[in-house]
């Protein structure tokens, strides 16, 4: 029997063009569902009822924390986290689990992890932060800094999309390339065409998934 294929989940169009090219078919297929956790976790999860695959990659660009995963690295997520889910209150930021909601973290599978690693040795292991608002100060980016010291990158799709792996019971990873600095908001700094390059050089690596 054919094994399913590695389903890499993007954001847009042009994450999921990056990979297409060069990937393998019968070992994995890619699928842009859209931006935001809200997004990523239902088009994951449409994704998973109507097909059947033996893991899940969020993969696409990221934001990075300066002095912990430069412009056009590549970030393997050990957790996904969901940064902003919580509530505001006089003495900070509460995460979901001091509200006794559940958890605003997932970690990655540790066998998808380890692969990744031993495939693109250069890439950054750490935690990657999902946010449904980008981070555009550098308040808020030494807010997050300090709260998750951790973490290496940021995006809007990874904790949605390892919901929904969850969910099914699939294992799951996230995969990012850095476009810019986590911080003021300058879109004239972003070198976007290093990181799509970065995420097509990943490509032969997840070929070879487990």
């Amino acid at each position: 029997m054919t094994a399913y294929p590695l389903l890499i989940v993007t954001a847009v169009a042009a994450e999921a063009d990056a990979f297409r090219a060069h990937l393998d078919p019968d070992r994995a297929v890619v699928e842009a569902v859209g931006v935001g956790p809200a997004a990523a976790a239902a088009g994951t999860a449409r994704l998973l009822a109507t097909g059947h695959y033996r893991s899940v990659l969020s993969a696409g660009i990221a934001g990075g924390f300066p002095g912990r995963a430069p412009v056009g690295s590549l970030v393997i997520a050990t957790r996904s986290i969901a940064a902003d889910l919580g509530a505001e209150s006089p003495d900070g930021f509460l995460p979901i689990e001091e509200l006794g909601f559940g958890s605003s973290v997932l970690d990655a599978d540790p066998t998808l992890v380890k692969a990744l690693g031993t495939a693109l040795p250069e890439a950054i292991p750490g935690e990657i932060l999902t946010l449904a608002t980008v981070t555009g100060t550098a308040e808020t980016a030494d807010r997050l800094a300090t709260r998750f010291p951790l973490a290496a990158a940021e995006a809007m799709e990874g904790y949605g999309v390892a919901v929904a792996a969850s969910g099914a019971g699939l294992p799951f990873a996230e995969l990012r390339a850095v476009s810019n600095p986590v911080g003021p908001r300058d879109r004239a700094a972003w070198r976007l065409a290093d990181a799509f390059a970065a995420l097509r050089a990943a490509t032969p690596a997840l070929n070879a998934l487990p």
